[in-house]
């Protein structure tokens, strides 16, 4: 094992992404928000849309608490899973640092237990594994695993982790996953882990591909206009809570006109909404905005479609 690990120290000396801000830094709020962050979302998006211009709004943890909730979802526009948002702002509220022990860590609203471990392994240099995607899919070649569970990769990924230099092994084994041991084409001939992998042969088959159907669902979302404004509301539901967006609706009233539609996909579903504005002669709602206003809104990637094409229709 110790020749394995010093197989992946050289490889990632001189292959890995050593220069990424997050792997440069030892402050751990910095560490803390590009794992948020980079939860369900590419680093290169993080990287050059996202990280420096969060930081620079909110340079410390305690700057992050002080905040309203409306001016953490601004920032995070566009960067989905606003839940990540609301809970890294949560979290900025009920402490001043961020504790060091996984446990501890675990019970911050948003941490899971891979996000507590890197947490932990990188901003506290604790001797702990880290198991993102990438992780996971290279311990089942590894182990010519097809359908493992959580425990049985932990107890891998524990096993195999470098004790002596957890924060360049866990940095490794994300970039090897990411630039090497890929979900196609992966390039075993020149992988560090090739000595030990018991799937090299075969590598497309763990893990086990899972087949998932993306269902549609359907809205009729309804944009009430006065004084060449336009209606939002605050979000209370469990989806996109705390973002502004328009009024969805069962049935359009006779007197709305249809402007088109919109389409948006996340993760688990298609979203198909099809758009009505419904002019008013008195204010029926409690907040109305105009365009320019509501580029200073925190809204959804889908409310930003309806926005532009009531735009488009209104040329």
């Amino acid at each position: 094992m110790q020749k394995i690990h010093q197989k992946i120290q050289d490889w990632y000396q001189n292959h890995g992404r050593l220069d990424l801000p997050w792997r440069i830094t030892t402050n751990p709020y910095h560490i803390y928000l590009s794992e948020v962050m980079l939860q369900q979302t590419q680093v290169k998006t993080v990287l050059e849309r996202y990280y420096f211009l969060f930081l620079e709004k909110f340079p410390t943890l305690q700057a992050l608490g002080g905040a309203p909730l409306d001016d953490v979802l601004k920032m995070w526009e566009g960067l989905g899973y606003y839940n990540r948002a609301k809970n890294l702002h949560k979290s900025a509220t009920l402490i001043d640092k961020l504790p060091q022990s996984i446990e501890e860590l675990i019970k911050l609203p948003g941490i899971g237990k891979n996000t507590a471990h890197a947490v932990a392994a990188f901003a506290f240099k604790q001797s702990v594994p880290v198991m993102e995607a990438n992780v996971k899919r290279i311990l089942c070649r590894l182990h010519k695993l097809k359908t493992p569970n959580e425990k049985q990769l932990w107890e891998i990924a524990y096993h195999l982790v470098d004790k002596e230099n957890p924060f360049d092994y866990n940095q490794a084994m994300m970039d090897i996953g990411a630039t090497i041991c890929s979900p196609k084409n992966p390039k075993c001939n020149i992988c560090p882990l090739a000595d030990i992998c018991k799937g090299k042969d075969e590598p497309a088959l763990y893990p086990a591909k899972k087949k998932r159907v993306v269902p549609t669902r359907k809205q009729n979302i309804l944009i009430h206009i006065y004084d060449d404004k336009l209606s939002l509301s605050q979000r209370e539901g469990k989806f996109l809570h705390g973002l502004w967006g328009f009024e969805s609706i069962e049935t359009a009233p006779c007197a709305a006109e249809s402007i088109g539609e919109v389409t948006h996909t996340y993760t688990h579903f298609k979203l198909l909404c099809n758009v009505y504005v419904y002019y008013e002669t008195a204010p029926e709602k409690a907040d109305y905005f105009s365009i320019e206003e509501i580029q200073e809104l925190a809204i959804s990637k889908v409310d930003e479609k309806i926005v532009n094409l009531f735009k488009d229709q209104s040329r």
